[in-house]
């Protein structure tokens, strides 16, 4: 058996502002239950209280059965962290106990091997065995070959960082899948996978036999493996929850037929509202002029003073309003030509025309070079000139490739980071990124600056730092970031990884208005149906064209 209840749970941020309301819900023992909502809402928070890190200011969790976690920075460990560290991290709290002191006794005998750092370390050792440390590196070995193609005796020392974000996902669902915790939080697991481990997640989901509580923006897994949907829904004094029974692809529908209720029972609250203080203002009125009319005001007073204690009925919740402009600028015909392109390691020689206008998707499994492409391509292709510089001071790093890749007249690349990473925005509020500008872009007056982060739904967090934003707010502040640059390309890194799904449309709505050129790499399959073509990176090596999005490439084979 394995569930959580959440019972009115309220979580108040450092400054005061109220995040979470009264959020209540159970996910039943076996059920794969999904947690969605607009970017900031409080997914993420909602998460750490239930796993412990967290303490809500009013409220319980309960739950039953063992609880795997699979945190949200996973996907993007850039740290000395090793395979093996990443497995542990998904390893119950004992083992993973064990294991840290087995690191730390072997590194205490490097420094000093006396006999008190030697028995140290048999010690851990012995600790290690018998917290089921060697059982489970034969579980850990099968989930490396599965996810890396690498036996663990292999794998285990080598850099997390080496890893695309996909093969870290894969890597640590694999070890939670086929571990011992029958109840598994997933706080986003199919950010960074392609198609084909976004189909084996909705496998594992649909197959396992264990209680799974996950966050996910992507529609196709939520209809695919998703049994109920708990949505946050912001308001004025914080978010709310709503459960919906059902799958996805009744949601929608639910949640209008939902809205209009609640509408029409708030129009009738105030249509009974204003029948009532007529009422006590017809009898005041009377009351004044006839002594036997008292006791009829009275009652008319006691009636509407009951009615207000009552309330009205539940709220509509605030809905987003975010509105992606994305303006460009005409450019020459040809915005990219790709001669004899290699990129080193990568994959096999390949040409390539973009003409202006076009939105090209590019696809292919994890690893097999797409992102290095598009970074290529930020950087200003092979031998950029001053005018194909990046819009932005996103750090990138340089690709080795062979051939050239060249950019077409007024052609300016805006790039779109995958991971957020922006060393360049650290430690500034929004208003502050906004106002000062930079080389690439003119700074904003305040008023214009607070309107341009209410357009993308970002006007409460304009005094908060970049960093501690969510992952779809970040998202969007760098899309914003790209408008005001004046980017004629745009380079898209899975851009919709951590949009929430009215973000998200926004985005597909700015792109199709935009004037230039668009090359995204995506695995969401929702998204890709709105491009003109795809470049598809093969697990043969080779880069070809398709005009259907082709999402079974599988890794590219290559020395590993």
């Amino acid at each position: 058996m394995a569930h959580i209840d959440v019972s009115g749970i309220d979580y108040f941020l450092s400054d005061g502002t109220q995040l979470l309301n009264g959020v209540t819900f159970k996910v039943p023992d076996g059920t794969k239950t999904a947690l969605i909502g607009p970017n900031g809402t409080g997914k993420t928070t909602l998460f750490r209280i239930i796993a412990g890190d967290l303490v809500p200011d009013e409220g319980v969790v309960g739950r039953s059965g063992n609880m795997g976690i699979m945190r949200q920075f996973v996907g993007q460990v850039r740290d000395d962290s090793t395979v093996r560290d990443l497995l542990v991290s998904a390893a119950p709290p004992a083992l993973a106990a064990a294991a840290r002191e087995v690191d730390e006794a072997e590194l205490a005998m490097m420094e000093d091997d006396d006999e008190p750092a030697q028995m140290r370390y048999a010690q851990a050792i012995v600790d290690w065995g018998d917290a089921g440390g060697y059982d489970v590196e034969t579980v850990w070995d099968e989930v490396c070959m599965a996810a890396l193609g690498l036996p663990f005796d292999r794998a285990q020392h080598r850099p997390a960082s080496s890893l695309s974000g996909g093969e870290q996902k894969r890597l640590v669902l694999e070890a939670l899948f086929a571990g011992p915790d029958e109840l598994l939080l997933l706080d986003e697991p199919d950010n960074y996978l392609d198609v084909p481990g976004k189909r084996w997640l909705e496998d594992k989901l649909n197959e396992s036999r264990k209680t799974v509580f996950f966050i996910s923006h992507d529609r196709e897994l939520l209809n695919n493996a998703a049994g109920r949907i708990v949505t946050l829904e912001p308001g004025i004094n914080g978010a709310g929850a709503w459960i919906h029974g059902g799958g996805f692809e009744s949601y929608v529908e639910a949640r209008a037929d939902r809205n209009a209720r609640f509408e029409e029972l708030r129009k009738r609250w105030d249509e009974e509202h204003a029948k009532l203080k007529e009422l006590v203002n017809m009898y005041k009125n009377k009351a004044a002029f006839r002594s036997d009319m008292a006791n009829r005001y009275h009652a008319a007073q006691t009636r509407l003073a009951k009615f207000l204690e009552a309330g009205p009925p539940e709220a509509l919740p605030v809905e987003q309003n975010v509105q992606m402009r994305l303006k460009g600028g005409g450019t020459g015909k040809r915005a990219v030509v790709a001669e004899r392109l290699e990129l080193t390691g990568l994959m096999k020689p390949f040409s390539t025309e973009v003409w202006f206008g076009d939105r090209v998707g590019v696809l292919g499994s994890n690893g097999s070079g797409k992102s290095h492409f598009l970074r290529l391509l930020a950087t200003g292709g092979t031998d950029p000139e001053r005018e194909h510089l990046p819009v932005s001071d996103v750090e990138i790093a340089e690709v080795p490739h062979e051939g050239t890749v060249k950019l077409g007249a007024r052609i300016r690349p805006g790039f779109f980071a995958q991971t957020h990473v922006r060393p360049d925005l650290l430690g500034k509020t929004l208003l502050e990124i906004l106002h000062r500008g930079d080389e690439h872009r003119s700074g904003l007056g305040r008023e214009a600056a607070a309107g341009a982060l209410d357009g993308y739904g970002l006007a409460g967090q304009s005094e908060q730092k970049y960093e501690s934003l969510s992952g779809g707010q970040q998202a969007r502040f760098q899309i914003l970031l790209l408008q005001l640059s004046g980017a004629t390309l745009l380079l898209l890194d899975e851009p919709t990884d951590n949009l929430d799904l009215h973000s998200a449309e926004a985005l597909e709505r700015a792109i199709d208005h935009f004037e230039g050129t668009v090359l995204a790499v995506t695995h969401d399959r929702w998204f890709a149906r709105t491009f003109d073509r795809f470049l598809v990176f093969g697990s043969d090596g080779k880069v070809y064209e398709s005009a259907e999005p082709v999402w079974d490439e599988k890794r590219v084979e290559r020395a590993r």
